[in-house]
């Protein structure tokens, strides 16, 4: 394992070589300057993974170095050494950019301690920007919005999945972009320069399905007036994207698991068999293991198709990410609009901070749009994020007595009711507008959301929208 490289930069040679030795001796290759200028001479000469520097020093400061450092390799962490432990000197270091001070005197505990988390975060950095960049070389990540943990861990996998054969099984809810992760497992892998082909498996009936997968033979039932070539034949070399597996029925489950154990298929009225190389991924909002409780989903077919599970969180469970998709969104129909925008204002960007976003990350493009169209300024309000056609976002009515609170807690405490209210009159206005563009259909107004049916069920209830005009189903 390479060792770490350590630059320590201090004019007291009894510092300077005592922190040498502390660290050297956990493992560490340790180089050191008397100067900042010095210092600096070396940064562009070695790549180093942490610099320790005094504050205090003749010449170049502790503060320049540091900024000077984070012109020319801004990843590198910086730990400040002062015999001045005041609170403006920690602020300012850290506003400039420092990892950590240490204050003196300081034990070799403390020091190493202290390196320690830096290389820890500096590994971490590393990692990420590698992983950045071998995304952008990978053909199709551009698409991919996020940087957080959760994110990062489905970078991975698809990276690891990518080059194999092995049936994919993605799973979330619906608008979390499970289809563009099956492309970009398409574009990553070997079968790139071949088809990929994606499938919705709620859009048809249980004969066209079939007849769309397997194809079917001239004359073999009703309105078969010329041979059809199935979807599992068209992808042939490629990838086959099934969307929604969940809702295909039982038969053609069964023939789907043929398909898969064989690997050839059959084409309605035929009775020659084909043989077919494609890549299989699939994907379902909704927890195949339940189904196969309820008897609605094959077991067997579970095992072929969870080979490689893929679960995408919802965006509430990466809300670090939500900046960069409302930045993202924002340029792309801006740009797309000819509009010049530049950004969102303090009450539209507090409003979406604490919205749930049960649409996920394609209800944020959505609001997004929509906003970019609807703004009549520069930046975009809160009225232009409008959920649905009657969607107004004001604060509760107040009486004059309490439109001033006496104290902070009181303060907070108005500013809490006032975003709750916001949000349950943006809630209600969402639901009672999908229900009417729906005809009070319950069942297709939250297929048309994104939303699952129990989750717009409970939305209803907890807003106690009465539901004596609705069809359940």
């Amino acid at each position: 394992m390479e060792r770490s490289k350590i630059l320590v930069v201090d004019d007291e040679a009894v510092i300077r070589e005592g922190v040498k030795r502390i660290l050297e001796r956990s493992g560490m290759e340790v180089a050191t300057s008397s100067g900042g200028r010095a210092a600096l001479a070396m940064i562009q000469e070695t790549d180093f993974d942490l610099v320790v520097t005094d504050l205090k020093m003749p010449g170049m400061n502790g503060i320049e170095v540091l900024k000077a450092i984070k012109v020319l390799q801004p990843e590198v962490p910086v730990i400040i050494i002062t015999g001045y432990s005041t609170v403006d000197t920690a602020v300012e270091a850290m506003k400039n950019g420092a990892f950590d001070y240490i204050a003196k005197p300081f034990t070799p505990d403390q020091l190493t301690e202290k390196v320690a988390k830096a290389l820890a975060q500096k590994e971490v950095l590393t990692e990420n920007l590698l992983l950045k960049k071998e995304l952008k070389e990978h053909h199709g990540f551009d698409l991919f919005v996020g940087e957080s943990k959760e994110m990062q861990k489905i970078y991975r996998r698809i990276l690891q999945v990518a080059p194999t054969d092995s049936t994919v099984l993605i799973t979330g809810e619906s608008g979390t972009g499970k289809e563009v992760v099956a492309r970009a497992i398409h574009r990553n892998s070997p079968r790139r320069d071949n088809p990929f082909v994606a499938v919705d498996c709620t859009s048809l009936a249980e004969n066209l399905l079939e007849s769309e997968l397997f194809g079917h033979i001239k004359g073999s039932f009703t309105g078969a007036i010329q041979t059809k070539t199935g979807l599992f034949k068209v992808a042939d070399g490629g990838t086959l994207f099934l969307d929604e597996v969940a809702n295909i029925s039982l038969t053609t489950q069964a023939k789907l698991l043929r398909v898969l154990q064989e690997r050839e298929i059959t084409p309605i009225g035929g009775t020659q068999s084909v043989k077919i190389d494609i890549r299989l991924v699939a994907a379902t909002n909704k927890n195949l293991r339940t189904l196969v409780e309820e008897g609605k989903f094959r077991e067997d077919l579970v095992f072929r198709l969870n080979i490689i599970p893929i679960d995408l969180p919802p965006l509430r469970e990466r809300k670090g990410d939500l900046p960069l998709l409302i930045t993202h969104f924002l340029q792309k129909f801006a740009t797309s609009m000819g509009r010049e925008l530049h950004g969102l204002s303090a009450e539209a960007k507090s409003f979406l901070e604490n919205y749930a976003f049960p649409g996920n990350v394609r209800e944020v493009e959505n609001i997004i749009e929509r906003a970019v169209v609807l703004a009549e300024g520069n930046l975009i309000q809160v009225e232009d994020l409008e959920l649905g056609h009657a969607c107004v976002l004001k604060a509760p009515p107040h009486s004059q007595e309490n439109l001033a609170p006496a104290n902070l807690e009181e303060l907070k405490e108005a500013k809490r009711l006032i975003r709750e209210k916001a949000l349950e009159e943006v809630e209600k206005a969402f639901v009672i507008a999908a229900l009417e563009r729906n005809h009070g259909n319950i069942t297709r107004a939250a297929e048309e959301t994104g939303m699952l049916r129990p989750n717009f069920q409970a939305l209803i209830k907890k807003l106690g929208i009465s539901g004596k005009d609705y069809v359940d189903g």
